[in-house]
């Protein structure tokens, strides 16, 4: 699978990237419509998020921190095998070939157990897969940072790995931002294996007690949330808020009855977000 499923639709309907490069209405039938969750939010040094997998499929890939220059979240490939993945993209082109060596995303670190290679297609750049048996049910925690360094800026993917009760800094790759912090915060859902059965089957997730700080060291609750599509016409797509959380939902028997496609959801202020205390250090 090429792990540049996101693409730019009009930044003034939507301001985020969206999963699902190009996609048209050939997808009806075939796949599970693509589903997201836009964060307004400005300029940011680290997001912090939280995701409950309820339901998924073989070929369902679930973004938990997306940016503007790359996503960090929850695979499930070929006979149930479920890994994480973090990737960045290199600046504007699809043939990873292609790209000048000083113009490529860099590995600053990687964790002895993080895979790491090169993807292209629907742009380019560098990605990492780490091997874990994530269980739906269960709640898992991801913080991305950002570190501007010169014309580029560096990012961090980190997870905290219940079974071992610490946080595991997974990868940092490097790519040129011109110097910029990370913006345009986003999580989704998507279906890849796209043979009709998979449009057939139900994939769902809850996320929630977002956390995004800002250049000024200053946290922020992530309480406001766009949901948004990509051009599959399928109606079998949910959003809205429970428990304090944010939901995605798509394919199968779903229905939207919660909130409408294109609008944006608030978790009130009576329902406490809590920031952990426990984060690594940048």
């Amino acid at each position: 699978m090429s792990m540049t499923r996101i693409a730019i639709l009009t930044l003034a309907a939507l301001a985020l990237p969206l999963s699902t490069a190009q996609a048209n209405e050939k997808l009806a039938g075939i796949a599970c419509r693509s589903v997201h969750l836009g964060y307004p939010s400005g300029a940011a040094v680290a997001f912090y998020n939280e995701i409950t997998p309820l339901h998924s499929a073989t070929g369902t890939y679930f973004a938990v921190c997306g940016w503007d220059k790359g996503y960090f979240g929850m695979q499930e490939v070929a006979s149930g095998k479920k890994l994480l993945i973090f990737s960045v993209w290199d600046s504007g082109h699809n043939d990873p070939n292609a790209v000048k060596e000083e113009q490529r995303t860099k590995l600053i670190f990687k964790d002895d157990k993080t895979r790491i290679g090169r993807f292209g297609g629907e742009g380019s750049g560098g990605q990492s897969f780490y091997d874990y048996d994530w269980k739906t049910g269960q709640t898992y925690r991801f913080l991305l940072t950002a570190k501007v360094n010169g014309e580029r800026t560096e990012y961090a993917g980190h997870f905290f790995v219940p079974e071992e009760k610490a946080w595991r800094h997974l990868v940092t790759f490097s790519t040129l931002t011109g110097g910029k912090n990370m913006s345009g915060l986003y999580s989704f859902i998507e279906d890849f294996k796209r043979d009709k059965l998979s449009a057939t089957l139900v994939r769902e997730a809850r996320y929630g007690n977002g956390w995004v700080k800002s250049a000024d060291a200053t946290w922020h609750a992530l309480r406001r949330a766009k949901f948004t599509a990509d051009a599959n016409p399928s109606p079998a797509v949910n959003a809205g808020i429970a428990a304090g959380r944010f939901f995605l939902a798509t394919g199968g028997a779903t229905t939207n009855a919660d909130i409408q496609l294109w609008k944006t959801m608030e978790i009130p202020e009576t329902q406490a977000l809590t920031l952990p205390a426990d984060l690594p250090a940048p």
